[in-house]
């Protein structure tokens, strides 16, 4: 394997960060479980636009319609499409708290063709592989979607596979490095 890439952006501290930033980054790398999360001190950065982006995210998970264990799917599906080692890495931590085993994690590495799943969670898990691979649903995959999930659950779902796509865009891009690196 070859070296992994240094941040195009470093993780920013108290003077970069400023006082609402820094202690945001603080509390949020302590529920992370790191000293350093350094998606949230580099994003910190931008000043108000990491509070709204936070408020944002927050309200998508945790504080989304889904449940924690769909959220987690979804976004773990969208990290291993995107091979994005530190969304992986941060939402495995996550996921255990919702429930996602080692098995269930290599179901979603799998996609909706792994053993398993319930028809449920095959059809988000297969909707999520259409989204990032399409940036659409077809009639036959939003169908089956929507005999599990009501209106706003539907649109919670766009709304999270597209954040949590964006987002690993964006620690690809900024080369954000992995917590504990």
């Amino acid at each position: 394997m070859g070296t992994t890439p240094r941040p195009r952006i470093s993780p920013g501290r108290f003077r970069e960060l400023g006082p609402v930033n820094w202690l945001a980054w603080q509390v949020l790398s302590k529920a992370a479980g790191t000293e350093d999360a350094h998606l949230f001190s580099t994003l910190g950065r931008t000043g108000g636009l990491f509070r709204g982006w936070l408020h944002y995210s927050g309200k998508l998970m945790p504080g989304g319609r889904l449940r924690r264990h769909e959220s987690e799917l979804v976004i773990l599906r969208v990290a291993h499409l995107r091979e994005c080692a530190y969304e992986t890495d941060h939402h495995i931590r996550l996921g255990k708290r919702a429930g996602v085993t080692p098995d269930i994690l290599e179901q979603i590495r799998t996609g909706p063709t792994a053993p398993g799943w319930s028809d449920k969670h095959r059809a988000l898990i297969a909707a999520v592989d259409q989204l990032v691979t399409t940036r659409d649903l077809d009639d036959e995959t939003w169908s089956t979607l929507a005999n599990h999930y009501d209106e706003r659950s539907l649109i919670e779902i766009v709304l999270l596979t597209n954040q949590y796509d964006g987002l690993a865009s964006t620690i690809t891009t900024l080369r954000i490095e992995r917590d504990g690196v």
